[in-house]
């Protein structure tokens, strides 16, 4: 299983007689690309030619020299339209004609290059609206594949590389703006509450609203009103203190109670006054977890951070978070991360414990 999705066995036990066969497909397959090659060597990009290439991609995506073989015979079969609709038609063929690899194979790199290589010929040889419309198809297929393994960061990154597209003066089809930061965000939204661990939703919701709160010129009221909803939003998340997907979205949204990091925050100008309120409230939040988690190094690190940052502020040593508790909940992140003993020390250098 990977995310919870099957994947073949590759140590199953084979059946008398395995190995002969796969000797006699793997020498089948080595004809068949020779064969691609020397009809690619004398520049025969007919129908037969992607025939055999689409029939070694279907067994082995893998190889990315065929997928620059594909790309020739594509462009021959392109230079020969004269209407641009049948262009886009062959371009959808083949956009088609990649599905079910993607779905046999969606962690295959090749794949997504050449699917966004056609989606490149789409942008620079079609009308604007036709070309659009088939990126827009791409965003409904690329959701159809992360409802199927929410946490495939190809998946994700390719997600923003066709947001982009789609947000880009190139695709642009009227005088209007094309943002789709506030939709991206609710799609975010939509896949953590499917999955509370999804790295990726939570990685692509930390991008995208500080550009929200850009675009829409936010001013520091606004912003603040922001981080509660977002703290308030990992606080009903954090169920599981081990989850260190929820941490990591922690850390970030908290950097605007830190001074060296606020100005990387989605509220930057807090006071420091406003930045200790938090803080406390932070920390008196992360202690409760230690009530009936004690073993988790998350809660731990998160205290000992707070706390940091409280007393940069200039504030003295909360009575719940005393030199000596700091001071035990660092031996007890030792034990439970030995591997980082070595940033555990400098942090307790810094804190002078």
């Amino acid at each position: 299983m990977s995310h919870g999705i099957p994947r073949v066995s590759q140590n199953e036990p084979r059946a008398a007689g395995a190995a002969e066969k796969e000797q006699r497909d793997i020498e089948r397959y080595i004809s068949a690309v020779q064969a691609v090659e020397q009809k690619i060597a004398k520049q025969d990009h007919g129908s037969e030619t992607l025939l055999q290439i689409t029939q070694l991609l279907r067994k082995n995506p893998e190889y990315y020299t065929i997928w620059n073989h594909r790309r020739r015979v594509m462009m021959s079969a392109i230079s020969t339209k004269s209407d641009l609709s049948d262009v886009a038609k062959e371009l959808e063929a083949d956009l088609k004609f990649l599905v079910p690899i993607m779905m046999k194979f969606p962690k295959c790199y090749w794949i997504w290059n050449y699917r966004l290589w056609l989606l490149e010929q789409a942008t620079n040889l079609l009308p604007t609206g036709s070309a659009r419309n088939i990126w827009q198809g791409e965003l409904n297929l690329v959701g159809q594949m992360l409802s199927r393994d929410g946490r495939n960061f190809h998946g994700w990154g390719y997600r923003r590389t066709v947001v982009t597209a789609l947000e880009s003066q190139a695709l642009k089809v009227d005088d209007e703006a094309h943002s789709l930061v506030k939709a991206e965000l609710d799609y975010t939204a939509t896949m953590i509450n499917t999955d509370l661990s999804n790295f990726s939703a939570w990685h692509n919701r930390s991008r995208l609203i500080p550009r929200l709160l850009d675009e829409r010129g936010a001013g520091d009221e606004e912003r603040k009103a922001m981080l509660d909803e977002e703290l308030e939003l990992i606080h009903e998340a954090l169920i599981d203190p081990y989850d260190q997907s929820l941490w990591f979205y922690h850390a970030c949204i908290t950097w605007a109670f830190s001074p060296s990091q606020a100005d990387k925050s989605i509220a930057p100008a807090l006071s420091d006054q406003q930045r200790l309120g938090y803080l406390v409230t932070e920390s008196e939040f992360v202690l409760e977890m230690l009530d009936e988690t004690i073993d988790c190094k998350w809660i731990y690190q998160s205290l000992i951070q707070l706390t940091a940052d409280y007393l940069s502020l200039g504030g003295s040593w909360p009575q719940k978070a005393s030199r000596e508790n700091v001071g035990f909940w660092m031996e007890e992140l030792k034990k439970l991360d030995p591997l980082r003993h070595g940033r555990w020390t400098e942090w307790e250098e810094r804190l002078n414990l």
